[in-house]
């Protein structure tokens, strides 16, 4: 049966009875990946082939074959040159293959060209992650932002797709806006751009105002930042004692949650587990993501996770610094979080050494040292005060144990005052009750 011919891409059928029910199972499509090789380093370009086979998994595909080639620059045509395209098109044929992905963005003109004798679909890096997205999105703000992104990518792909366009359905790259919407005209798709982007402005100045209260508020708030897969959500859920899901597959967080963490003294931050990074992310994606990432640079303290289990662990680190730097994140405190102690590879060697800790998410005493090193650097940017606090001041004293790092406390019989130790951050409401008691 020819690829045309298939009304979906992915098939069920009835598998062995189990317990009198017969079950179905979801056969995978079968993917070809292709890369082009145009620098000497061969070692990134085999990564950037494994994180690409990596998020086909992800995106429930199957890898029959790896195609690549070696060349001085990307043929402007066809992506890779003449004779890779006939070899293309043979495997794609032998194999019966659904559909091959690129590990580069193509161009329309490229997609065109190699789909004229390639029955299986086309797509790029780029398609693939923003469907990988699409499959993630959970909340409202999510799902619109991913739909924004897809169709900024399609908008200048539209013309002279009518055939490219009318084998979508379902399937890898297909998720999201769907068909309907893919084929209709320009006019219309620039509507719904405009129409997404005033849905996430109200979002947006939603999520301002709550930014607002909590700077009111004056909670420390801590952003988990990191390489897609480093263990995030993991650290985030075992810190934070939260429900954000994990799992051993990339892009496994999209939307942002943010949670109340208890430190060792007693004092409540909050910290937000947001969504991973990884090299060479749609410039669409970047922009759509924006306003979610805000929550980073919001933070007074960024925990950047690293997987030291990962071989290319350095070039992780490379990855996020660089994308934190596009995304014009002002300075702020960072710890580098080696995660995964338990799997570190044989030859890590932590690039960060004054402000790192290497640990284990699943381990109770790392994550009680890293609570620890957290408050030490908190401490360092707060003011330290030694007060006196009268004894009916019960509402008070409660504020201090819980919005300040409260590191002695003793009660003075003879004054029947309280006397306080502790530090408190810096333009925090409790200041000014503060120094109206240092005079006294």
């Amino acid at each position: 049966m020819g690829f045309l011919e298939r009304k979906r891409f992915f098939c069920y059928h009835l598998s062995k009875k189990e317990g009198g029910l017969l079950t179905l199972e979801e056969t995978k499509e079968k993917v070809i990946l292709v890369g082009c090789q145009t620098t000497d380093d061969t070692k990134r370009f085999d990564y950037s082939m494994e994180e690409l086979a990596s998020l086909t998994e992800t995106a429930n595909g199957e890898v029959l074959v790896s195609l690549t080639q070696n060349r001085d620059r990307i043929h402007p045509s066809t992506y890779i040159g003449k004779g890779k395209v006939e070899e293309l098109e043979a495997l794609a044929e032998e194999l019966e293959a659904d559909i091959i992905i690129f590990n580069d963005e193509l161009s329309p003109s490229q997609v065109r060209n190699l789909s004229k004798n390639i029955e299986a679909r086309i797509i790029d890096r780029t398609q693939l992650i923003l469907d990988i997205f699409a499959g993630r999105a959970r909340s409202k703000e999510g799902k619109l932002q991913v739909e924004l992104a897809q169709l900024q990518y399609l908008l200048p792909r539209l013309g002279g797709q009518g055939l490219q366009l009318s084998r979508l359905g379902a399937g890898i790259g297909t998720r999201g806006p769907g068909e309907t919407k893919l084929e209709s005209d320009r006019r219309h798709i620039r509507r719904r751009i405009d129409d997404i982007k005033g849905q996430l402005q109200v979002i947006v100045q939603h999520r301002d105002r709550y930014r607002e209260r909590r700077k009111k508020n004056r909670a420390f708030q801590i952003a988990l930042v990191g390489y897609t897969n480093a263990g995030k959500s993991t650290l985030f859920n075992r810190l934070a004692e939260a429900d954000s899901f994990e799992e051993n597959i990339l892009f496994a967080t999209l939307d942002p949650m943010t949670r109340k963490v208890i430190l060792p003294s007693g004092f409540t931050a909050l910290i937000t587990d947001t969504v991973g990074f990884i090299q060479d992310l749609p410039t669409t994606l970047v922009a759509a993501f924006r306003s979610t990432l805000e929550e980073v640079r919001e933070a007074d303290l960024l925990l950047h996770v690293v997987d030291m289990s990962n071989e290319e662990y350095f070039q992780h680190e490379q990855t996020v610094h660089k994308l934190l730097n596009d995304l014009d994140m002002p300075e702020m405190p960072q710890l580098t979080v080696y995660n995964k102690r338990d799997l570190m590879y044989k030859e890590f060697v932590p690039t960060s050494t004054q402000d790192s800790i290497m640990m284990s998410a699943l381990n109770a005493d790392d994550r009680g040292t890293l609570k620890q090193k957290i408050e030490s650097i908190m401490i360092e940017n707060m003011d330290y005060y030694e007060v006196e606090v009268p004894a009916e001041n019960g509402k008070l004293l409660s504020q201090l144990k819980n919005e300040t790092i409260l590191r002695s406390l003793f009660f003075e019989e003879e004054k029947q005052v309280y006397v306080c130790k502790g530090y408190c951050l810096k333009e925090h409401a409790l200041n000014t009750k503060l120094t109206q008691l240092k005079g006294i």
